[in-house]
């Protein structure tokens, strides 16, 4: 199982047409980061775990009007989504555990 990878200009309407007002996660990574492999490992167990939580990724070098217009400090983020808009940015992955409470809370 892996996480579904959005790419470049369609990230914003592809999220809105899945997910509504519904909740999500998005995992904006870079290709050649180890610890944004660790995370994906993370989340891929938390969605093996849940399959109701959506999970996404996308590749910040592709969707850099996403790193701008989020703020987007460094990479692995998990921007935790209501409706489409961040309410939470997470920089620490500290384990799949954390990351699954973490989702889970405001379902």
């Amino acid at each position: 199982m892996s996480l579904q990878e959005l790419e470049g200009r369609d990230w914003r309407s592809k999220l809105r047409e899945e997910i509504g007002d519904g909740r999500a996660a998005l995992l904006v990574f870079t290709p050649f980061c180890g610890t944004c492999k660790v995370a994906e490992r993370m989340l891929e167990v938390v969605q093996a775990t849940d399959r109701s939580i959506q999970l996404y990724k996308i590749n910040i070098n592709y969707a850099p009007e996403l790193r701008d217009e989020w703020r987007i400090s460094s990479v692995p983020c998990l921007a935790v989504l209501e409706g489409g808009v961040p309410v939470q940015f997470e920089y620490t992955m500290r384990s799949a555990d954390h990351l699954y409470s973490l989702l889970r809370s405001g379902q």
